[in-house]
């Protein structure tokens, strides 16, 4: 009897894509598994140890016996060590109960769309956007409304289009900044023109999703709620320790908003993941605590990885990429390549075709752009060892000038 069983799955799971990125570092293990060579330049996530102050942290908690529960939503001495950062850095005021912290940013975002979203609510996902926002939003029974921001204004959501998208159900915006997969970053007066449209439809929240915030090359970065206040009591900032302060595998992420909000979200976490590990809560403390001096010295070597990035693609004939402002990603124009034919014969029609073509011909993962809601162009992420990084993108111009153009 139960080998005749089949399983039925619930909706919610069958309007789910698996995550592209995932689904590009599996692929790559695979083939590495085969005894190929491949370079990972689709994974979001930087090359830096983490830094031995924290590192040291998380032994120091071992050692002292912290190896139990917490409270759901964070240590007394991380959610602390939370508020003083957003008061010192970002001149934000909260209070312990109006912060949360959780098992990586990526929860957080879905618990606040659990939390708030009614069957049919609308969430306003401006493109390119992180592959995960809108199947989130799908999960928690909402409808993400994709806004297009095109390459030639900045790859920014602009005001106008902004006050278009927003209807009766809009019940979030999501900001991200610096921006996964573009590297674009909101200045202050960008920010204030959307705050303009925002403070005319008071129905609709911000979840600015600021993990990237201290991966930036010459722009400030600045936090919603700092430049229009009337904001702050309807924006949940979502942060962690993740990016930048290359702690992907801690997994720990925090947010900070309306007292209803995180209260919510933190009766959700007590079903699901409760909290985060209690030794990873320790070093992220310590992290958020000891300052970002070491981070001067990775702006430096990413920007000259970006430079790297850019110079050998603008020379690749098939690629155009504009410079990013922060994050660790190249988001790249392949137009020029579609229509090409592989040396093997096989049409170039989409940028999925030209990543898998990367991957099987140069030996380089890349994410296509689809996946970011944007095409067609090609994610790549230069957070890699210079030498490596330089050699595959040396390996990707060498596979593009194989390419057939059309007659």
């Amino acid at each position: 009897m139960l080998d005749n069983y089949t399983t039925t799955l619930a909706p919610r799971v069958t309007r789910l894509r698996r995550s592209p990125t995932a689904a590009i570092s599996e692929r790559i293990r695979a083939l590495r598994s085969e005894g190929r060579q491949v370079d990972n330049l689709g994974e979001g996530e930087l090359d830096f140890e983490t830094p031995q102050h924290i590192r040291n942290a998380a032994h120091d908690a071992i050692e002292a016996g912290d190896t139990k529960y917490t409270a759901v939503g964070g240590t007394p001495a991380l959610k602390a060590a939370i508020i003083r950062k957003l008061e010192v850095e970002n001149g934000l005021t909260y209070k312990h109960s109006e912060v949360i912290a959780g098992c990586g940013a990526k929860s957080l975002i879905l618990n606040a769309m659990l939390a708030t979203l009614r069957e049919g609510d609308e969430v306003i996902v401006p493109a390119p956007y992180w592959v995960s926002y809108p199947d989130m939003v799908s999960l928690a029974d909402g409808k993400p409304v994709i806004v297009n921001c095109e390459e030639n204004a900045g790859w920014k959501l602009r005001p106008e289009a902004l006050e278009a998208a927003i209807g009766p159900r809009t019940r979030w915006v999501i900001l991200n900044s610096p921006n996964n997969p573009t590297g674009a970053v909101y200045g202050p007066e960008e920010y204030a023109a959307l705050a303009g449209v925002l403070l005319r439809h008071p129905q609709v929240m911000v979840l600015a999703d600021d993990i990237y915030e201290l991966l930036r090359f010459e722009r400030s970065y600045v936090a919603l709620p700092q430049i229009e206040p009337r904001l702050k009591s309807r924006t949940l900032l979502v942060n962690g320790v993740s990016k930048s302060y290359s702690m992907t595998g801690w997994r720990v992420g925090y947010a900070a908003g309306p007292q209803t909000m995180i209260g919510a979200m933190e009766v959700l976490q007590s079903q699901s993941t409760s909290n985060p590990t209690s030794i990873s809560q320790a070093a992220a403390a310590r992290a958020l605590e000891a300052g970002t001096g070491f981070v001067g010295d990775w702006i430096s070597t990413l920007r000259s990885r970006r430079d790297i990035v850019i110079s050998v693609l603008n020379a690749t004939p098939g690629f155009r990429c504009s410079e990013p402002e922060g994050a660790f990603y190249v988001f790249v124009n392949v137009a020029g390549l579609l229509g090409c034919r592989t040396p093997a014969g096989k049409l170039i029609e989409n940028d999925l075709d030209v990543a898998t073509y990367l991957l099987n011909e140069a030996g380089v993962g890349v994410v296509h752009g689809a996946a970011f809601g944007m095409s067609p162009y090609v994610r790549i992420a230069y957070a890699v060892d210079t030498d490596v990084l330089r050699a595959a993108c040396d390996r990707i111009r060498k596979a593009c000038e194989k390419l057939v153009r059309p007659s």
